[in-house]
């Protein structure tokens, strides 16, 4: 079986204005890198559904929904944050997206197919239950995790997330799900804010989140995931895994300044493909979130999806 690409034409017209970071760029960026490698043709293109309100208010409430949905304006832009804005293409973009998640879950756990891709935007591990916020809108592995749980019934969930800002709205949404491991590595001193302490912001028993300092590197980065990821992996045992796939911890990504570099992705990816193929066989879903600097963002993806897929 071949692993499935997923995405969407909706998710490039979504757009908040010259010079944001978060552009539609970055989905061609990835997807030229993957066709340049060869790794799309071993990958199956599935086109992202749109996700139903159904799907999105098992992770998100019916407000916060209703209120998406209602806030794109007819022209221009319309304020979210003071970083985030909608255009008019915003809201099927952000449906595409979510529904990318769902549409994974369904395949990979339907056996259609052993991995997926979802080179979707806007991201989403920053939109909490209730709230939009830091370029997302709906949280796209949330509603696919809630899915897989609810849906097809599964009782232990892994949540990886190795974008440099910590995904504050996954937390809020699954901190207490004791269905659900949450897994995170962020930059302290970064948005969301949580502070030099690099504690959980909600402490809850389910979150292992490692906060490193400005400048870590490589070698902090593999010792959190080795020393703190791994063991509790191992021990949850997961029945499907997925990744919350944020770049722009890259050494050549200016939002933060943690250091990684491509092998980085490589390696992380490797760790976790060995522990899904001891215990879930081989059942991990990515999901794009951060990654700002075009080619640094181009190969890190590609380096994550060549694992991803077994062309390592």
């Amino acid at each position: 079986m071949l692993p499935a690409y997923i995405s969407h034409a909706d998710c490039a017209r979504h757009e908040m204005g010259d010079g944001h970071p978060e552009c539609p760029a970055r989905l061609a960026a990835i997807a030229d890198a993957l066709l340049a490698r060869g790794l799309l043709d071993y990958m199956l293109p599935y086109d992202a559904p749109l996700a139903t309100e159904a799907q999105l208010e098992r992770a998100h409430t019916a407000l916060h929904v209703r209120q998406v949905l209602e806030a794109a304006p007819a022209e221009g832009y319309a304020q979210v944050d003071p970083d985030t804005r909608m255009n008019r293409h915003t809201v099927p973009a952000a449906l595409r997206a979510a529904g990318a998640a769902v549409l994974a879950t369904d395949l990979v756990l339907g056996g259609q197919v052993p991995a997926a891709f979802c080179a979707v935007r806007p991201p989403g591990h920053h939109a909490e239950r209730n709230a939009a916020m830091g370029f997302c809108f709906f949280n796209n592995v949330a509603v696919g995790i809630r899915h897989a749980l609810d849906v097809h019934g599964l009782t232990r969930v892994a949540l990886v997330d190795f974008d440099v800002h910590h995904g504050n709205g996954s937390e809020d949404i699954l901190a207490g799900d004791e269905r659900v491991l949450m897994c995170s590595i962020f930059e302290t001193g970064l948005y969301p804010f949580n502070g030099p302490d690099a504690r959980s912001l909600k402490d809850a028993p389910n979150m292992v989140n490692v906060g490193l300092a400005p400048r870590s590197g490589s070698e902090a980065f593999r010792a959190a995931v080795t020393e703190h990821w791994l063991p509790a992996l191992e021990r949850f045992k997961p029945e499907l895994i997925y990744i919350s796939a944020g770049f722009d911890a890259h050494r050549e990504d200016d939002m933060a300044n943690l250091g990684l570099v491509d092998a980085d992705y490589a390696w992380v990816t490797r760790q976790l493909m060995d522990l899904a193929w001891r215990h879930c066989r081989g059942r991990v879903i990515s999901c794009l979130e951060g990654g700002y600097m075009l080619n640094p963002l181009a190969r890190s993806a590609a380096a994550h999806v060549k694992v991803l897929i077994g062309a390592d």
